[in-house]
């Protein structure tokens, strides 16, 4: 039983470990590539191993293997395999270079940045999941980002902060149907009130981004399109926006490159399986990564990490904007512990429901409140699936995304405001 464990913040050590074995000493050497994140990863399941008491090493490895291989994160391990695959048989067909030079012929050069983020948000709402935009949009801004001469961590975080923006407010979103259920409220009523707070952030992030791009200067001499080696990203994004099951989506993305690789002469079946042997290689790290995190945060689990957090934040309430405030800092905390948002609402949903009935909060608020800041916590750790698939695809090191997660940061931002001015006041 979780009670014969150790608790309280010990069980919280691991994490910080982690951080200062990866962002401690990456800022000391000013350099976030000095310090291997898989490393920091492994170093910290030790170091958790090690503190969990009263149990035989064996057990110890089995719970540690038990959340390593959970079943989130073994679908997480095949999207990103599938991933791989798509995004290098569709690279080296030249599906990236003809869909980037498509994009750089239809937009202004100085609407690329808000264009980006525009079709981020518009394909993660329509989708309803943050990794499938992701997956569909993270090469394409890579290949306009070495064409444009832009900076690739920016543009890859524009793409992160429009999935989250369509994750947070999709009615297909896993983490809308789980906040709307476990307050027991209507999906409509949440997505009022959460548009209503989400909308100021999206707006000043598509203003920073228009004026961001004003001095972009795009090649003069744009190659002319091969529309055919657009077809496997118009079909991704098509059947996403759909409502196709991500795995299904890559698969058809995959078959279809390697079609259209046959018809055009870039591929014969040999080459079009090394090209998917690479992609699938290069995913290498980010699977042990994902790996090693879902040990490491049953370890925590284990040890009662998580229930120290609630127990310490439910505490001292005091009001109605103590208790939003409890709720959003249990979300939080919990999404930073378990590195998936979807298991931070299912862990703390129940007893949000609790404290808003105790102190009369408006169940719609509630359940915009589990949502928006379990996507704000999950779109700022750089250990989260969707920020390691960004980072993956575009060959770079997620801490150095952060900086340009405008509008997480500011969802944030809008979220907490809602709370301390009681905004909207009809659901406040």
């Amino acid at each position: 039983m979780l009670t014969k464990h150790r608790k309280g913040f010990w069980a919280l050590s691991p994490l910080l470990v982690f951080l200062f074995l990866y962002l401690v000493t990456s800022i000391i050497a000013n350099d976030f590539y000095k310090v291997p994140i898989v490393v920091a990863f492994l170093i910290s399941c030790i170091y958790a191993v090690l503190i969990t008491k009263d149990t035989k090493l064996e057990e110890r490895i089995k719970i540690f293997s038990k959340g390593a291989g959970n079943p989130n994160m073994m679908l997480m391990i095949w999207i990103f395999i599938l991933a791989g695959a798509f995004a290098a048989s569709a690279k080296n067909m030249g599906a990236i270079d003809a869909t980037v030079n498509l994009t750089l012929h239809l937009l202004p050069d100085n609407l690329l940045l808000a264009g980006i983020f525009l079709a981020s948000c518009f394909i993660s709402l329509s989708v309803g999941t943050s990794v499938g935009t992701i997956v569909a949009l993270t090469p394409i801004a890579a290949g306009i980002a070495d064409k444009t001469d832009t900076n690739l961590p920016m543009l890859v975080a524009i793409v992160v902060g429009g999935a989250y923006f369509g994750d947070n407010l999709s009615f297909i979103s896993d983490t809308t149907i789980l906040a709307t259920k476990t307050q027991g409220c209507e999906m409509k009523d949440k997505f009022k009130v959460n548009f209503m707070i989400v909308t100021p952030a999206a707006i000043i992030a598509l203003i920073l981004y228009i004026f961001g791009g004003i001095n972009i200067e795009a090649p003069q001499n744009i190659p002319p399109v091969n529309v055919l080696k657009v077809i496997p990203y118009l079909i991704v994004l098509a059947t996403a926006i759909m409502g196709m099951n991500v795995m299904i989506v890559l698969t058809l993305g995959i078959l279809l490159a390697g079609a259209i690789g046959f018809v055009t002469g870039e591929y014969t079946l040999y080459t079009w399986f090394n090209a998917m042997g690479s992609g699938i290689m290069n995913m290498g790290e980010l699977i042990i990564i994902t790996m090693l995190a879902g040990g490491l945060m049953e370890l925590i689990r284990y040890n009662g990490g998580i229930t120290y957090v609630i127990q310490s934040l439910t505490k001292k309430i005091n009001g109605k904007r103590g208790a939003e405030l409890s709720i959003a800092a249990l979300v939080s905390l919990t999404d930073i512990c378990t590195a998936n948002n979807t298991v931070a609402i299912i862990t703390v949903g129940p007893l949000a429901n609790e404290i808003a009935e105790r102190y009369g909060i408006d169940k719609r608020k509630s359940a915009s409140i589990l949502d928006t800041f379990s996507c704000f916590a999950q779109g700022l750790i750089p250990y989260g699936a969707q920020m390691l698939m960004a980072a993956g695809l575009a060959s770079i090191n997620p801490v150095c995304i952060i900086p340009y997660l405008y509008y997480p940061m500011l969802m944030g931002l809008c979220a907490f405001l809602s709370i301390i001015f009681r905004y909207p006041k009809k659901y406040s």
